[in-house]
């Protein structure tokens, strides 16, 4: 069974303490396309490090691609990762408010075809990155990216490991766990008024099909 709820992925990059003086955190804005929609995603290396590295795949939360996902990245750069926030809502979606916020995670939440199609398409530009070890990739999501990254998961990508911070844990259908390739860590809040007892129970019974 390789299910775990408290593995994390060890960092498979040791910076050498010359990278660390001339350490130089570059980011760039990536255009790249899900079918006819155009998403805009963030990267950021550190250019001081000329070998490849892994990768990290960050999924923003419901409120679309903005400051707080960014930082990560940039946080994920310095300990020597290439890191990529995907961008799930689409290029220019970047919700005001609440109430915004909500109806975009709704249609995701309601198409999880759709997410994991965004969700992959964000991987394979992190991948297909020229200073990224597509062999030793990981995601991780806060919140609604928390349960990208699950769902992703669950569409059988062939990566290292999915780490949720206060995702949604719920699936419509939960034998996809049988899918998972992953080694997954879920931190969830046990008071989490968003995610109750019995939706975390469920997600435990679904990690447990794994094979």
């Amino acid at each position: 069974m390789k299910f775990l709820l408290s593995v994390l992925l060890t960092p498979a990059v040791v910076l050498l303490s010359s990278a660390h003086v001339l350490a130089a955190i570059k980011t760039k804005t990536i255009e790249y396309k899900q079918g006819n929609t155009v998403l805009e995603g963030y990267l950021a290396y550190d250019d001081a490090i000329k070998v490849k590295r892994p990768g990290v795949l960050v999924v923003h939360e419901w409120n679309g691609l903005q400051s707080y996902a960014k930082k990560r990245t940039q946080q994920l750069a310095k300990l020597g990762y290439v890191a990529f926030a995907a961008d799930i809502y689409g290029k220019g979606i970047r919700p005001k408010n609440i109430e915004e916020s909500g109806k975009q995670a709704t249609i995701y939440r309601q198409d999880r075809k759709l997410l994991r199609d965004r969700a992959k398409a964000g991987l394979e530009v992190l991948q297909k990155y020229l200073l990224t070890d597509s062999k030793h990739i990981a995601a991780i999501g806060y919140c609604f990216g928390g349960g990208t990254g699950l769902e992703l998961a669950r569409s059988g990508v062939n990566i290292a490991g999915v780490v949720s911070f206060h995702g949604n844990l719920d699936t419509p259908d939960p034998n996809d766990a049988k899918n998972i390739k992953a080694k997954v860590l879920v931190l969830h809040g046990a008071d989490d008024p968003f995610v109750p007892e019995e939706q975390v129970q469920g997600f435990e019974r679904e990690m447990r099909l794994i094979p």
